[in-house]
């Protein structure tokens, strides 16, 4: 170490461990392999529901598809894989006029002939990790579950009349494979 390296800005610090990556360690650019193929962190998105209460969620890329790993620490690690549908491909019609004229959401709803119960509702904030907290956007979430609890079907409102759903599965940490962080 030259006499002038040791004013030069250090390389942040990495908070896991690169020989025993974690699914919890994800960051952006990293790599992992699911389901057959090699995805690309593209963007990491936190959760905060309050309470000292976070769970996170990953854009998951590979060339042709692009998926939502959503990571949730309570007793046991929570760990869904997800795409964004179109709410209207819900099989009740007028979910989002429902709620807006109830103020409640339906208890029952169809996905792809599948049966969903909900099982919670939460208001919390969401942010992209790059941005302030500031940029946090609140929002209204409802999960739903399949009666094995192997599906999941999430309904969102953002404001006043803006909807947003997703259909996915849940999932086990092993389903993962090759952690590599981003170079």
């Amino acid at each position: 170490m030259g006499i002038f390296d040791f004013f030069k800005k250090k390389d942040k610090e990495h908070h896991y461990d690169v020989t025993n990556l974690q699914i919890t360690d994800l960051q952006k650019k990293f790599l992992i392999d699911y389901d057959l193929k090699t995805w690309e962190v593209k963007d990491v998105f936190e959760y905060d529901w309050g309470k000292n209460n976070f769970s996170m969620e990953y854009q998951l890329e590979c060339e042709d598809d692009t998926i939502y790993l959503h990571i949730e620490k309570d007793d046991d690690l929570e760990l869904t894989i997800s795409k964004k549908i179109r709410i209207s491909s819900i099989e009740e019609k007028n979910v989002k006029e429902h709620i807006l004229n109830t103020n409640e959401p339906p208890k029952i709803l169809h996905y792809k002939g599948i049966e969903f119960y909900l099982e919670e509702e939460a208001t919390g904030y969401y942010r992209n990790i790059d941005n302030p907290r500031e940029n946090s956007q609140e929002f209204i979430s409802w999960d739903y579950y399949d009666k094995k609890e192997k599906y999941i079907l999430n309904v969102e409102q953002w404001g006043e009349r803006e909807f947003d759903a997703s259909f996915g599965k849940v999932i086990k940490e092993f389903e993962f494979s090759n952690i590599i962080p981003a170079i």
